[in-house]
């Protein structure tokens, strides 16, 4: 079993790597759902002793990209690599919001000899399984998702099925919204190897509060919460 923590500081992913984490997905800004990373935090991630992969996502909102901003990231995904980090975390839509198949096939391609992560795109995709099949096809190693619903907890019907329907030819990573009390039973409801999780506790700081912090505290990654997620994984069964 692996536990995959999305990070958007440095700080944060060391405390993920403490707390047994066996990789780091790399973001700024967690609280608009993950954007890609400055240069400088890819420089600093790439130290880190587990493999590190970069969120490819210019802005935040649904996955529909302007020529530009297609461009900037196929410069992200380069400067991920030439920084050493092992992956890369894709996903983007057509306007009809399938999978836009020819860009991800683009921006694979530019990622060669990296490892690939489809994101939660495929939850809000008209066929979640025509887009696991488009997964496949064009080699990615994992799909995260939270089987089209707010959370895995949710969606773990769903996420069962996809298992099933992947047949061991892609990963299929349950996340959103997962805790320690419940990630043993969506492994063994899922079958599924590795699960994504924040693992993030709120800190407010009340001389920043509402000026440069949201109103209601920023999250930052909780070492400890790693290491609870890490103990119930290890007392799934799996």
């Amino acid at each position: 079993m692996l536990l995959e923590v999305c990070v958007d500081t440095i700080e944060g992913a060391w405390a993920a790597v403490r707390g047994g984490a066996g990789r780091i997905e790399l973001c700024s800004s967690l609280s608009e759902g993950g954007l890609t990373p400055s240069a400088g935090l890819m420089r600093a991630a790439a130290q880190l002793p587990v493999p590190v992969y970069a969120m490819i996502r210019p802005r935040a909102g649904l996955f529909r990209f302007s020529e530009t901003e297609k461009e900037i990231m196929v410069s992200d995904i380069e400067l991920a690599k030439d920084l050493g980090l092992a992956g890369v975390v894709l996903g983007v839509q057509r306007e009809d919001r399938a999978l836009d198949r020819e860009l991800l096939a683009r921006l694979s391609d530019r990622a060669s000899g990296m490892g690939r992560t489809l994101h939660r795109v495929i939850d809000v995709v008209p066929d979640l399984f025509a887009a696991l099949e488009t997964a496949i096809d064009l080699g990615f190693e994992r799909v995260l998702t939270s089987g089209g619903q707010a959370t895995a907890d949710a969606g773990r019907a769903v996420i069962q099925e996809m298992v099933a329907a992947a047949g061991g030819r892609i990963s299929i990573m349950p996340g959103a919204g997962l805790r320690p009390d419940m990630v043993a039973s969506i492994i063994q409801s899922s079958g599924a190897t590795e699960v994504h999780a924040s693992c993030s506790v709120i800190v407010i700081d009340e001389n920043a509060s509402g000026l440069f912090c949201p109103p209601g505290g920023c999250r930052e990654t909780s070492e400890d919460l790693v290491k609870q997620m890490v103990a119930a994984m290890d007392n799934s069964g799996y």
